[in-house]
């Protein structure tokens, strides 16, 4: 199966990134492929395929990397794309992230190394992905989304607390990606003050 671990987005979140991006769907339309909210989350590692004898070993990872740091808020909002405006593929909404998120994700990138998975050389850049460009996408088609970028704006949509990761299996199908949450590690508990 192919997976991939992950942050979840409060469906609120979801819903109001789904709302702020109408004018962008309504612009841009078919030439990209809109990420339904439901599918929203911030992906800290993809793992690819995975058996399902190594799952045991990811969850015992991910429970002790979870356990490791504590929870913590983020904030939603921006609007980007990668690799740059001018030649866009993805298209995303920005988290504004504190050191706890780079912590958990650079545990996670050691803890899956060591079980054999290939570690990621692109620097990590939070963010959740709204759209992608389709392939077939005409040189038009990369105009008109380069002006859309450069003239739409997305506020801050709120802080998230995030206090668990989530291992996810991707099923993809004819509809889209079909993402089902296998098993979820709680950060760390802080004693309150």
């Amino acid at each position: 199966m192919r997976a991939f671990i992950a942050l979840e987005i409060p469906h609120e979140i979801q819903q109001a990134i789904y709302k702020v991006a109408s004018t962008l769907r309504a612009d841009l339309g078919a030439c990209v492929r809109w990420t339904p909210p439901e599918n929203m989350h911030l992906t800290l590692k993809f793992l690819g395929e995975v058996s399902p004898a190594q799952v045991d070993a990811l969850t015992s990872a991910l429970r002790v990397q979870a356990d490791s740091v504590p929870a913590f808020k983020v904030e939603v909002g921006g609007l980007g794309s990668f690799p740059d405006v001018k030649r866009a593929r993805v298209l995303w909404i920005g988290i504004q992230a504190p050191a706890e998120i780079q912590t958990l994700r650079r545990g996670i990138e050691s803890a899956c190394a060591r079980l054999g998975y290939e570690s990621e050389t692109r620097g990590f850049s939070p963010h959740l992905t709204i759209g992608r460009v389709r392939q077939d996408a005409m040189p038009a088609d990369a105009q008109k989304i380069r002006r859309a970028l450069e003239t739409a704006t997305i506020d801050s949509l709120g802080a998230v607390r995030v206090d668990s990761v989530h291992l996810f299996k991707s099923d993809l199908q004819k509809s889209g990606a079909v993402y089902t949450k296998i098993f979820s590690a709680p950060l760390k508990a802080v004693a309150p003050t």
